[in-house]
């Protein structure tokens, strides 16, 4: 919805395998939404018939099957000089307390199999052109870190995630990358 203000021309694709915390406001800025089944993620990316300019992934590889085939369908959908946004739950969430909001990667039930892996990501990108940008195996900005580790004991207690919980634990992985 922001990306609309910055760039009210841009062509704004979503897809995703639920309808998950879009308003009406965001439905009306995109341009083409498409929900697909997990089985069919990368096909429903191949038939999308255009290039972009940034090709944004969040939290969407962890919930389909053939990941490696995904990751590629969105890397060929990313134009020369384009850039790709990826993020997805840290292998190390496995072991992670179980908290209502997701902190430890079993307790989505849509998550399929283990959480990406990390280096298997970076290797596919890179064989296929890119330029890694900036990487972080966990992700954790300091602001957010200490907002976690003030909150920790309360979302300990409650059981769910606040405000820096995936923070302070390094729940995400990211990944930004140029085409080249």
């Amino acid at each position: 919805q922001n990306i609309k203000i910055i760039k009210p021309f841009c062509n704004l694709t979503g897809i995703d395998i639920n309808d998950y915390n879009q308003t009406l406001d965001s439905k009306r800025v995109i341009d083409n939404y498409i929900i697909a089944h997990p089985n069919d993620f990368a096909k429903s990316i191949d038939s999308i018939p255009l290039q972009f300019d940034a090709v944004m992934s969040s939290h969407n590889l962890e919930h389909t099957l053939d990941r490696e085939k995904v990751l590629i369908s969105m890397l060929d959908k990313v134009k020369k000089n384009g850039v790709l946004y990826i993020s997805f739950p840290c292998e190390r969430s496995i072991n992670f307390p179980r908290r209502v909001g997701t902190l430890n990667y079993y307790d989505d039930e849509t998550h399929k199999e283990n959480p990406p892996a990390f280096d298997e990501i970076i290797r596919t990108i890179k064989d296929n052109n890119f330029q890694i940008i900036y990487s972080s195996r966990r992700y954790r900005p300091l602001i957010l870190f200490f907002i976690g580790l003030l909150l920790e004991p309360i979302s300990s207690i409650k059981k769910r995630v606040l405000r820096g919980t995936w923070e302070f634990y390094g729940f995400e992985s990211i990944i930004h990358a140029r085409k080249m």
